[in-house]
């Protein structure tokens, strides 16, 4: 007999989670300051099916860092230059420098997922990564990176519904690939190939992190509350700035407006139309 489901923890409302993830949102700036400040440097590993909601927690957590620190890795298929090269080489270059976050939307755990099941790779080619694998992982945190991995978990329903809603949705149209519908008549094997890769990755110096997302308010929140949680970092006290004053005009004109090319106002024709009552409806609307 099966055993009954656990019931589903009440769903987080909106408020509750929109200012926990500013609160935390403000932990992530420090942590970027500490991790600056002391030339650290971290790596965090977003995995799962497609769907799953990573990119909705890379966006959370990005939202109020500086790219110039800060910088999602989201790398396309391989060249046939970069097919040819050792599996992790391309990876290497995009690690981080002192100061320095490094966010994988995906990342070498490619081969042992989607090329695996896809069959994009040999099953030489994936013993291979499997072994040599947790040897990277293992140097990379022993040069001192910070190393995060997280695997957002989704089940086969609520994924088939993020497909369908993206299907429905041309705002979101570009997430979806033949490759991701396909992998939905392939849910065994990538949860097959999963375990294999958890049984060979799942390491003392760099655990994978399950996050179920089924529920993307609370994954976001779970996941970065988890992650901030992991690094001993502190606040780190900022030079004190002070607005100078503006010293007198020394006659300077600005250039004649008619002189440049402005983009249209766009923006006036639509507050025109709105104190009308009369919102543009259709592409030739605009103008």
């Amino acid at each position: 007999m099966a055993r009954p489901q656990p019931d589903a923890p009440p769903r987080l409302p909106r408020k509750a989670y929109e200012a926990e993830l500013f609160r935390l949102q403000g932990e992530l700036v420090k942590l970027q300051e500490w991790i600056r400040e002391t030339g650290r440097r971290l790596v965090v590993v977003f995995e799962g099916r497609d769907a799953a909601g990573k990119g909705g927690a890379i966006k959370r957590v990005t939202e109020y860092l500086s790219p110039r620190q800060t910088q999602i890795v989201a790398l396309p298929a391989p060249t046939e230059r970069e097919a040819t090269q050792w599996y992790f080489q391309r990876y290497v270059e995009h690690l981080p420098a002192a100061g320095e976050i490094r966010l994988f939307d995906r990342s070498w755990y490619n081969r042992a997922g989607v090329e695996r099941v896809m069959g994009y790779c040999t099953p030489e080619e994936h013993r291979r990564f499997l072994h040599q694998c947790p040897i990277f992982e293992r140097m990379l945190v022993q040069d001192g990176i910070m190393l995060r991995k997280y695997w957002f978990s989704v089940s086969d329903a609520e994924q088939e519904r993020r497909f369908r809603s993206r299907l429905e949705d041309p705002m979101r149209r570009w997430k979806l690939s033949p490759t991701d519908l396909e992998s939905l008549t392939r849910w065994e094997a990538y949860s097959r190939a999963k375990d294999e890769m958890f049984v060979h990755t799942d390491i003392p110096e760099a655990p994978w992190l399950v996050v179920e997302s089924d529920d993307k308010r609370s994954a976001r929140i779970n996941m970065i509350a988890h992650l901030l949680s992991s690094i001993p970092y502190e606040e780190v006290d900022l030079p004190r700035l002070r607005m100078p004053d503006r010293p007198p005009s020394t006659g300077y004109v600005r250039t004649d407006r008619s002189l440049q090319t402005e983009v249209p106002d766009h923006a006036a024709a639509l507050a025109s139309r709105a104190g009308r009552g009369r919102a543009p409806k259709h592409r030739e609307d605009l103008g």
